[in-house]
Order: structure tokens, then C-alpha cells, then sequence
């Protein structure tokens, strides 16, 4: 792509992407080639990045919040946003970048909650007034753990932070998340992924 422009979406599009890593190519690479005007480049980082972040962005935007502010287009501009700053974040592995781009999708999402808050938007559909406080996640555990989870996720030192991020929340496989993260094998990437719950769960513990 030449200039940002809305991908069509397909029906298995979310559930194909192409891993980070996979090809002798890396993120990193395509990031310098994008910012050097290289739209083919662009067009790899969306077919890599994009689909995967989009079905994880999926419950994040309250339904209240989405009527001009759909989560794929969301998504997208994110992106796109963030490869064009990238000389302001310069990351060791690929799955420091993976983590990146989630906080910046998150950070996203919380911007348009608040914005959408400081106008008081009432969504109505049916002539029934669509919740305004939950999205399908917080319904599933509670806004206030989400926000432990967050705040934990935080404390943790960078590469369990990643292993989490890429293993339950983006749902990598451990052949996927030991190449992102530089582990020897799978075996490798399933034993720091435990690591990483048991320490996320020590520091929701005790922020609680």
C-alpha cells in the first residue's frame, strides 16, 4: 500500500496469520523498508501483524464505543501509526515488538473509552440502550481484574511479560513463542511461559 487504506476482511483471515519470524525476513526489516516508502512492505507487516491483533482487540471496545470507532479499523490505524514511530522504540527480539504493538492497541482502546466517555455517548439498538459499562471480556472476569491483570502484567520483568502476551493472549503456539523469544525449543518456551503465570499470578496476589 502506497498510502493508508481499509484491507477487506476475509472469513478465515483472523485465524491465518502469518507468523512473526516465519520467513528469512524480519519484522524489522519490513518496519525500515515501510519507512522508506516500500508500500509491498506495509502490506507484510498488516498480512503479519494485523489479523492476530485484531482478533485479540475483539471485546477490548465496549459495544457503546464502537459506533464510529470499529475495533478492525482501530487496529489498523494503530498500526500503522506505530511502524511510522518505530524510531522511537527499538526493540531486542520480535517478541518485545509483539508486546509493543499490543500496548499500543490497548492504550488505543483506552483512549477512544475515555473520549467516547467525555461526550456521554448512549448507544441505543432496538430502542434498548446497549450497556454502557461492560464489553464481552469484562463480563467474563470483571472490569476490576482487568485492571489488576494489566497492572501485575506490568510489574513483570520484559520477557515474561512477552511469553504471556504472545502465548495466552495472542495465542502463538510454543514453536512460534520460542522463535519470538529466542528459546532453543518449544519445551523451552512452554517451561518460561509457566514461569511467567506463576509470577503474574504472585503479583496479582499481592496488588490485591
Amino acid at each position: 500500500m502506497a498510502a493508508f487504506e481499509k484491507r477487506p476482511e476475509s472469513g478465515n483471515e483472523a485465524s491465518a496469520p502469518t507468523p512473526p519470524g516465519a520467513s528469512a525476513e524480519s519484522t524489522f526489516h519490513l518496519i525500515r523498508r515501510f519507512r522508506e516508502g516500500d508500500g509491498q512492505a506495509l502490506d507484510r507487516l498488516f498480512e503479519r501483524h494485523l489479523p492476530r491483533l485484531q482478533q485479540w482487540a475483539k471485546g477490548r471496545l465496549p459495544r457503546w464505543a464502537r459506533d464510529s470507532a470499529d475495533t478492525q479499523d482501530l487496529v489498523q490505524e494503530t498500526l500503522l501509526q506505530t511502524f511510522n514511530r518505530m524510531d522511537a522504540f527499538e526493540p531486542t527480539r520480535e517478541g518485545a515488538l509483539q508486546a509493543y504493538l499490543r500496548q499500543a492497541v490497548m492504550n488505543r482502546i483506552r483512549d477512544e473509552i475515555r473520549r467516547k466517555g467525555r461526550r456521554g455517548t448512549q448507544v441505543e439498538f432496538d430502542g434498548t440502550e446497549i450497556d454502557k459499562g461492560r464489553s464481552p471480556l469484562e463480563d467474563a472476569i470483571g472490569m476490576e481484574e482487568i485492571e489488576r491483570y494489566e497492572a501485575a502484567l506490568g510489574r513483570l520483568r520484559p520477557e515474561e511479560r512477552e511469553a504471556i502476551i504472545l502465548k495466552v493472549e495472542l495465542g502463538y503456539t510454543y514453536e512460534e513463542v520460542a522463535r519470538l523469544l529466542e528459546k532453543p525449543t518449544a519445551d523451552a518456551a512452554h517451561k518460561a511461559t509457566k514461569r511467567a503465570l506463576v509470577r503474574l499470578a504472585e503479583e496479582m496476589a499481592r496488588g490485591g
